[in-house]
């Protein structure tokens, strides 16, 4: 119960107002002229502008209102290390029992959360504290504590947080941690091909003098590329090589270092993409056929192709009496080409070549050490490969996967994808390619060479279900072998042709070990929060994959086929930095969010960022380590901390739940006064 004087003036209270000027002026005119009875007078005026006001007795009853606190619990990547975690849940399990045990107080709890791979905002304490209070009226609110590790990235720098209540900071983690953070300042994003990828990177050693040193691991695509020693707390370059086309992954690694808090910054990934400058293609045609300008066509229409192009025109066992210097405009340079430049090339292709002593056959020994050692080599074939003088009576024979049978088969057919076809990159998607249940709608050829596979992948079928093409890894190089010269009728558009230049490119980026057409091959992206994990393999089955988080948290996913040769699966990316994955044969590597996310910048646990906020609330920062500090409740006006306590205001709100009025003055009880004094001011004035 409440007691209280109120006014509800009968006039408006700028009337009430101006007859109280005029009452008082009255009032000190007659008391100035002595006038007889002039008090009575004040009095009778004084009567009348209180029945004017009509004051009234009010009687509220109210209902105590509970003071709200937030309780705001840091759980960011950050919080992983060490028992940091553990530290801050047991205190905030601690508070949030002492609170509940106060009913004049009421919980608001939060927490920070970063773990969003797509966002790089860091640990947005303010943003979340400013969310649980959002209607939550100032002349309640008793306070907040937050429990963090003191890396705080939307702190107010220099100006007073808008909470108007103690803010008390609680630190996880210990004092004076030391830690050593990888940090990529720059990175080029393509690279020529045998060329080197240019990287700035810097490694910090946190909390150590400066001067030392750091020894940096390189993998490309998982493969060790070397060290590298970098002085610390200065920016340094390195290079690394660049050796495919497509996607080169690249990972760098800081050894740990003295007194090491976390090695989830100690590592960071960089993409480049290798670019050839130039394909470098030697084209050996046997003889002129109908498929010979096709195959130049193509070749010759890549701005990107250098191509060497070589066609025999005339055997050496023939007979004509013209003289050698007149036999063609140039000599054949054999030696210079199959000696001295044959590894400068990238991709060899022999075009129905048949062998009639022009080439030694020591120089197809080095075209087979050019294909181990890493080349690339395709063969078209005609029937010349059935025959005696077939190039697989050469010492080539060792790298190529189809043995000819001596057969040639003359009858239409449409090729047709086999079911290692359906799963290989190279084949499969092609345009008008059967499938499962449809045949394929491209155009028909007409002459398929008679071979065995002897290893390898057969890839397409011809006439007969005989092999069309072969595909087939010797040693580092790649080998693919065509067995048919009839390719042309699908340039030419015979029966609406079919996909022979998207065929032939796939062909020679596949020799040359694009990743993007690799049959083996496990790749992770991370996308909108999840990270997607992509293997292809020609297996009936895909093994799963285990993925290590930044953290060094390990999951398992089982993948799901999606299509022939390729399995999918996902996650979700739960941390920031860098995952890697592995099937116990292939290995990947992907990060999350930026180079240099925030979360991950600085690890250590730190007093010195929320400092200043809290002491502008009026607040305090303890250190966990120290102890967990009491709760207190204080009047607004009192200091809100002590050495091993933090105070919540005593507001005092509340509410009222209804309200009694009652007149001091009635108008029966004014009129009786007021006739009183006019009585008694008539009397005086009467002597």
């Amino acid at each position: 119960m409440n007691l209280s004087l109120e006014f509800a003036p009968h006039v408006a209270p700028f009337v009430l107002w101006a007859l109280l000027g005029l009452a008082v002026l009255l009032s000190l005119y007659l008391v100035a002229v002595r006038a007889r009875g002039a008090w009575a007078r004040a009095l009778a005026l004084a009567v009348v502008l209180l029945a004017l006001a009509n004051p009234l007795m009010v009687r509220e009853t109210r209902e105590a209102l509970p003071d709200v606190v937030a309780l705001i619990v840091d759980r960011t990547q950050s919080m992983d290390v060490g028992t940091r975690r553990k530290d801050a849940g047991a205190a905030a399990a601690e508070f949030k029992k002492a609170i509940a045990a106060d009913k004049s107080l009421e919980l608001r709890e939060a927490s920070i959360d970063t773990r969003n791979a797509a966002d790089d905002t860091g640990t947005q304490a303010f943003a979340a504290l400013g969310q649980a209070l959002a209607d939550v009226p100032p002349e309640r609110l008793a306070g907040a504590i937050l429990i963090t590790d003191g890396e705080v990235h939307d702190a107010p720098a220099g100006s007073k947080p808008a909470i108007k209540a103690p803010l008390q900071v609680l630190i996880a983690g210990n004092k004076n941690e030391t830690d050593r953070k990888l940090t990529i300042e720059s990175a080029s994003r393509f690279a020529i091909v045998g060329q080197n990828a240019d990287i700035a990177l810097k490694v910090d050693d946190f909390g150590r003098p400066a001067g030392g040193s750091a020894e940096v691991d390189i993998r490309v695509d998982g493969v060790p590329s070397g060290t590298y020693r970098v002085e610390t707390g200065k920016a340094s370059r390195i290079d690394v090589p660049v050796t495919h086309g497509g996607e080169n992954v690249i990972e760098l690694e800081a050894r740990p270092g003295p007194g090491e808090l976390t090695l989830q910054n100690n590592r960071a990934v960089v993409t480049v993409s290798g670019v050839r400058d130039r394909l470098r293609v030697l084209l050996v045609s046997g003889e002129p056929h109908a498929g010979e300008r096709v195959w130049r066509t193509l070749l010759k229409a890549d701005p990107s192709v250098d191509m060497v192009h070589f066609t025999i025109l005339r055997p050496p066992d023939k007979q004509d009496l013209v003289p050698q210097s007149e036999l063609s405009l140039i000599q054949f340079p054999t030696r210079e080409l199959f000696v001295e430049k044959l590894s400068g090339f990238d991709l060899v292709i022999f075009d129905r070549y048949s062998e009639r002593g022009i080439l030694p056959l020591a120089y197809f020994v080095n075209i087979a050490r050019y294909v181990e050692n890493g080349g690339a080599l395709l063969v078209a074939a005609g029937p010349e490969y059935a025959g005696f003088m077939s190039v697989y009576r050469t010492p080539l024979s060792v790298v190529l996967p189809a043995q000819p049978d001596g057969q040639v088969i003359d009858q239409p057919f449409k090729p047709q994808l086999t079911q290692p076809g359906m799963a290989h990159p190279v084949t499969r998607d092609l345009q008008g390619a059967n499938t499962a249940n449809t045949p394929p709608t491209w155009g028909r050829w007409f002459r398929t060479i008679g071979a065995e596979k002897v290893s390898g992948e057969t890839l397409m079928s011809g006439a007969g279900g005989r092999p069309l093409l072969v595909l087939d890894r010797v040693g580092k190089g790649r080998v693919a072998e065509l067995l048919s010269d009839q390719g042309w009728l699908w340039a030419r558009g015979f029966e609406g042709g079919g996909p022979q230049a998207e065929l032939l490119r796939r062909l020679a980026h596949w020799s040359m070990k694009e990743p993007e057409l690799e049959e083996e091959r496990l790749s992770a992206s991370v996308a909108d929060g999840e990270i997607v994990v992509d293997r292809r393999t020609m297996a009936d089955s895909a093994a799963p994959v285990e993925i290590t988080y930044p953290s060094g948290k390990k999951s398992t996913l089982d993948l799901a086929k999606i299509e022939p040769g390729h399995w999918r699966a996902s996650a979700k990316a739960e941390e920031l930095g860098l995952y890697r994955l592995t099937d116990g044969k292939l290995t990947a590597v992907t990060a999350a969010g930026p180079l240099n996310p925030k979360e991950v910048a600085d690890m250590r646990a730190t007093d010195s960022i929320l400092a200043q906020p809290a002491r502008m609330t009026g607040g305090s920062v303890h250190w966990l380590v120290d102890g967990l500090p009491s709760l207190r409740r204080t009047d607004p006006d009192d200091s809100q901390f002590g050495r091993d306590w933090i105070g919540l205001k005593q507001n005092n709100a509340y509410r009222v739940t209804s309200v009694e009025q009652q007149a001091l003055l009635p108008p029966w009880l004014a009129l009786v006064l007021l006739l009183s004094v006019l009585l008694l001011a008539w009397r005086i004035e009467g002597r």
